[in-house]
């Protein structure tokens, strides 16, 4: 089988207007993958440090995955959540991208999104009280199949850094040209 090594971190988060960010990330593949060794999905520490609105987590990533065909290729989901004085987290980005298919150092720049209130009310409450809204179909966030149902608007950036090694994809009659 194809192996694919993915060592990085989850270098920072910027441009989000909310104070005491962490991020919550998986990385999502098809059914041909398996993890062979590694964690898939994880959280990183609360970072309250905010200078020029970037908050800074250097999180480790180290994951080792199998396929037995491309179909399915990974992709990293990230969740940007808030914490609040009275320690209530609320949602303030929800973003993806595809893990990339060539080896070597990337840097993948996740540009997210989070649901706009739609009444006056929903600001306030958005605001002072709840937070961010939440959304309970996770699947929305990434497939996109329904999410033009919902009203969003931009939210910040997940800065994330990648090494990528591949391995036996030439073994089996797959070759990945560097432009």
């Amino acid at each position: 089988m194809a192996e694919v090594f993915i060592i990085g971190q989850i270098l920072k988060a910027v441009n989000f207007c909310e104070p005491n960010l962490f991020v919550c990330w998986n990385i999502q593949a098809g059914s041909l993958w398996k993890v062979v060794e590694g964690e898939s999905k994880g959280q990183t520490a609360t970072d309250r440090n905010r200078i020029d609105l970037v908050s800074v987590f250097a999180h480790p990533i180290d994951l080792h995955l199998a396929t037995r065909g491309l179909q399915g290729w990974p992709k990293f989901n990230v969740e940007v959540y808030s914490v609040n004085a009275l320690k209530q987290y609320h949602p303030v980005g929800f973003g993806f991208a595809y893990i990339p298919s060539t080896p070597g150092y990337h840097n993948l720049s996740i540009t997210t999104w989070k649901i706009s209130p739609v009444t006056v009310l929903d600001s306030i409450k958005e605001k002072f009280f709840t937070g961010g809204f939440t959304i309970v179909k996770k699947d929305l966030i990434y497939s996109g199949v329904e999410r033009y149902k919902i009203l969003t608007i931009s939210s910040g950036i997940v800065e994330v850094n990648l090494n990528l090694i591949f391995k036996n994809f030439r073994k089996y009659d797959i070759i990945f040209n560097r432009t």
